[in-house]
């Protein structure tokens, strides 16, 4: 089986940092993508998806994609909420589980990104010690937990 990725989208570079850190610290084996802000992440997610033309027509492939996209809500260029509804809008990216990550406390912020399509909220960890309990848990449940399909079809709107 192949090594699954998680794209993280954080442009803080300490928490980018704490983040890469306890994911290498992790016992469950992954690829971590690390990008700086929604332009990059959105050009990621554009070269994978053309890069997984499926053979089928009218299906989608998700080998290559990440298995997982952790995505802060404050970024520059483009903002996570923005980010999400480009994901959400696009067939190829529309069912990629998608979590956000944020320090924000602000009820809407939490409307915003279940509305828009978010699988999880939650809210960035304080301490290192708490981050590497979050990142264990996050790897079990989403690379090793949760089921991808492998190819799907395009939904209709």
């Amino acid at each position: 089986m192949p090594t699954k990725s998680i794209l993280l989208v954080e442009d803080n570079p300490d928490d980018r940092e704490l983040m890469k850190l306890a994911f290498g610290q992790g016992e469950i084996a992954h690829n971590l993508i690390v990008v700086s802000d929604g332009i990059e992440a959105l050009d990621y997610l554009q070269r994978q998806g053309r890069n997984n033309n499926s053979e089928t027509a009218g299906n989608l492939n998700l080998v290559g994609m990440p298995a997982l996209i952790m995505l802060d809500l404050n970024l520059p260029k483009i903002n996570g909420i923005e980010v999400l509804r480009r994901i959400r809008a696009d067939p190829r990216t529309r069912l990629l589980p998608v979590v956000i990550i944020s320090s924000s406390n602000e009820p809407q912020d939490l409307i915003d990104s279940y509305i828009n399509g978010c699988n999880s909220y939650i809210r960035k960890p304080i301490h290192f010690t708490q981050l590497q309990n979050f990142v264990k848990e996050i790897s079990t449940y989403w690379l090793t937990v949760n089921q991808l399909p492998p190819v799907f079809g395009v939904l209709n709107e």
